[in-house]
């Protein structure tokens, strides 16, 4: 994502406007009317991110995105975090939850191991969501976190056929219906930029994703037309909350500079009604970066 840049002047009533620019930079934005202090992250793909606990104790993020489910409709679903150990995952959860972050649970990722062959595979995953990793519990389902449950679940469907995962949603989503004035079954999605994404343009088409995390990397498309491909996802899903994906590595495609967040994705994001926050990929390279000390501050 790219913005023009002025060349330097000589004069000095250029330079006092260059450094009252400066000056703003440092002091953060004065006029972000469509704030809403929302900042996602992916946790679980690699190990030396750091755990769960840490990464929430940072305060620079109010939805952690456990990844990935990422075996699942062939068998028995599998759970891969990069050499996480999953002992203690559970505790990190709550620890989590009681400093108002949100913990979802991420299906998919980038592997070949999963797709929904039919609609009953997507009813028993959806139920085996709820017993194992959601609000739910059944006798002799193994829940991986123990008695912490994930306040969601997110769609990072990167490969295979887009059937079935409305049914998924749907089935997931009725689990509502048991529970007064709360919904523990929240659902995301994290499709790729170009609009629309067909592999999860289902399950979107159920009005029941709240929030989407459009991915604006990896793709040297997207990263030059980011706006035009942002536009049309907030008009598409005038009723979710959209969210700039952007990674925290400098050397990612489509990696913004802190200053070009500033003053050339933040202002242009927030005009939109559904604008929801930022999100950043991942964890692992946010430690190294701090990428979301920024966002935090400007989402």
């Amino acid at each position: 994502m790219a913005v023009a840049s002025k060349r330097p002047a000589a004069s000095l009533l250029a330079l006092a406007a260059l450094l009252a620019v400066v000056g703003g930079f440092l002091a953060g934005p004065a006029a972000a009317t469509g704030k809403t202090g929302q900042v996602t992250v992916f946790w679980g793909r690699n190990k030396a991110e750091g755990s769960l606990r840490e990464a929430c104790d940072t305060g620079t993020y109010t939805i952690v995105v456990i990844s990935f489910l990422n075996v699942f409709g062939h068998g028995k679903p599998s759970l891969d975090l990069s050499g996480h150990p999953i002992a203690g995952i559970g505790d990190d959860i709550k620890h989590c939850q009681s400093r108002s972050i949100l913990v979802f649970l991420s299906i998919g990722g980038f592997g070949h191991q999963y797709s929904l062959p039919s609609a009953k595979a997507a009813t028993d995953l959806a139920d085996y969501l709820w017993y194992a990793y959601l609000a739910g519990s059944r006798k002799g389902v193994y829940r991986p976190f123990g008695d912490a449950y994930v306040d969601g679940i997110d769609f990072f469907i990167d490969q295979g056929s887009p059937e079935y995962y409305d049914v998924l949603a749907t089935r997931l989503w009725s689990y509502n219906k048991q529970f007064r004035a709360r919904t523990p079954v929240q659902l995301s999605a994290t499709p790729r930029c170009r609009y629309p994404d067909r592999r999860v343009e289902r399950a979107l088409a159920t009005g029941l994703v709240t929030r989407i995390h459009v991915r604006f990397y990896d793709d040297g498309y997207c990263a030059a037309y980011w706006q035009q491909e942002w536009e049309k996802w907030t008009a598409a899903y005038p009723n979710s909350g959209i969210y700039v994906g952007l990674p925290a590595s400098e050397q990612t495609v489509g990696y913004v500079h802190p200053k070009n967040l500033y003053y050339g994705v933040i202002p242009v994001v927030q005009k939109a009604p559904n604008y929801g926050g930022v999100m950043i990929w991942d964890r692992y390279a946010d430690r190294r970066t701090n990428y979301s000390s920024y966002a935090i501050q400007w989402a």
